[in-house]
């Protein structure tokens, strides 16, 4: 295979990047992680998502500012490559590919059970809790059901990319329109349902806990919200980017969180707190068969359908992060702070292949993680990146006060400044709850960093080899002040 360091093509509307964001936001969020916040905050859960897209909107207008003044793919690596030194724009980059490495992960655990359940509901398999492990024919040895779904689902969407960005992106925009469909649906029938009863509201916060329950449950789901990052990953394959990237990103986003209230109320409404978090990653397919109606023709139940739902939407969000890990991988490779083929185009297809299939592997590995330990190491590592990105607005407008801003987010400095001290209130939070419950994410996270380290050192060392001994070192590329 050869490569070169073309740019990639502009082929992606202002429709297409919307719905790369909201395939991210909406997607596991809503089918894999509502259960999770219920555990923990009980009925309040309605309040973590909805402090969570506040907290995000904060750091979005950093995001919309930057990706109109820097229109470069990367997301939010490229803005701090931009800014910031070496080592400071290498770590956030590496930060932030891990996170959509794990986020696809947990995406590929989100869709395997509810893909099982989609082939109960017609009789092809028995319940998900009843189907057997898959016997591998080559080896003696048999995995998981689930484990190997998502393995399929993972290289199945990784191939996609691999050949075709374009199609990638239809796809896209495809699933994220259905699902928005279904999830409609859903809230159209619970909320007239008469099961749904305000009085599962009350008590708002579970008992002992009380309001502080919100906290560890917003910083364990924050993840749901990192779509709007995942647009400016692909800046240079939307038209006209100064323009389309901070609309796409403000759209995206004020449409998620009107969705995730009305699907959240709705699932705490009917089913309970307690009920949703019991049925857990299948929370809000369990709800929808309480109250949708049976002996449709072909689809048999309305259950049927949010369980369809929840498919195309754990897929949408897999295919929107394998697009989002790959292009940080390649702008890290482009830069010089990964191998040089990690920044290079496949040759015929046009797409960074080399990122892509570096990206796959580390998922693939990933598959066999708890979900509840990937979408911790992802939402950690998502609000470190976040810290950096708003200090990248400050250090910008500092340095740069005269460089060409199609958007100036209003208020400045208090959104970026708001947006690093929420983000490291949650982040504290996160860490204080995972060394409680969960040690094997924090040990994970902390093992990534440290490969992170060691990479960096021995390209710095590779790079100075290279160059040979006197030859000065290249410099980090200047902003585009145009």
């Amino acid at each position: 295979m050869s490569g070169s360091q073309r740019a990639p093509a502009a082929d992606l509307g202002l429709l297409d990047a919307t719905m790369i964001g909201m395939g991210a936001m909406i997607g596991a969020g809503i089918f894999v992680l509502t259960g999770l916040a219920a555990e923990i905050a009980g009925p309040a859960a309605i309040l973590v998502f909805v402090l969570n897209g506040v907290v995000t909107a904060f750091t979005g207008l950093s995001y919309a500012e930057l990706a109109a003044s820097i229109p470069k793919s990367g997301g939010g690596y490229a803005f701090v490559r931009e800014v910031f030194a070496d080592l400071p724009s290498f770590l956030m980059g590496w930060m932030l590919w891990f996170a959509y490495m794990i986020a696809g992960a947990l995406y590929a655990l989100g869709f395997a059970p509810n893909f099982l359940e989609l082939l109960h509901v017609y009789g092809i398999v028995p319940p998900p809790e009843q189907v057997g492990a898959i016997a591998l024919p080559v080896v003696d040895a048999a995995v998981p059901a689930a484990f190997g779904l998502a393995f399929v689902a993972v290289l199945a969407l990784v191939a996609l990319n691999a050949v075709s960005t374009a199609a990638s992106g239809s796809v896209e925009t495809i699933f994220t329109a259905t699902k928005v469909a279904i999830l409609l649906v859903f809230v159209a029938f619970g909320a007239t349902a008469p099961m749904f009863s305000t009085a599962e509201f009350q008590p708002l916060f579970p008992a002992g806990a009380g309001a502080a329950a919100v906290l560890p449950a917003m910083g364990l789901t924050f993840i749901a919200f990192e779509g709007y990052d995942l647009i400016t990953t692909v800046t240079e394959e939307v038209k006209n980017p100064r323009e389309n990237i901070p609309k796409a990103i403000f759209v995206s986003l004020a449409a998620t969180v009107v969705v995730y209230l009305a699907v959240v109320t709705v699932a705490v409404g009917t089913l309970g707190a307690e009920g949703l978090a019991a049925a857990g990653e299948a929370g809000i397919a369990e709800a929808a068969t309480q109250f949708m109606p049976t002996g449709i023709p072909v689809i048999r139940n309305g259950g049927a359908i949010i369980v369809f739902g929840a498919v195309f939407s754990t897929l949408t969000a897999l295919n929107a992060v394998v697009i989002a890990s790959s292009r940080v991988a390649f702008s890290m490779g482009r830069e010089g702070q990964l191998l040089p083929r990690f920044g290079q185009l496949h040759h015929r297809y046009g797409t960074p292949f080399v990122a892509i299939l570096a990206s796959a592997v580390v998922m693939l590995g990933s598959v066999a993680l708890p979900t509840q330990s990937a979408g911790n190491m992802s939402s950690l590592f998502f609000l470190l990146s976040f810290v950096v990105v708003n200090g990248s607005v400050i250090k910008l407008r500092r340095e740069r006060p005269n460089m060409t801003r199609p958007y100036e987010m209003p208020f400045y400095p208090a959104p970026p400044v708001i947006g690093i001290v929420l983000n490291l209130v949650l982040t504290a939070v996160l860490v204080e709850y995972l060394v409680r419950t969960d040690p094997l994410a924090l040990a994970l996270s902390a093992g990534w960093i440290l490969l992170g380290g060691v990479s960096y050192v021995a390209l710095g060392r590779a790079a100075d080899t290279e160059r040979g001994p006197g030859e000065p070192a290249q410099t980090a590329p200047a902003g585009d002040d145009s």
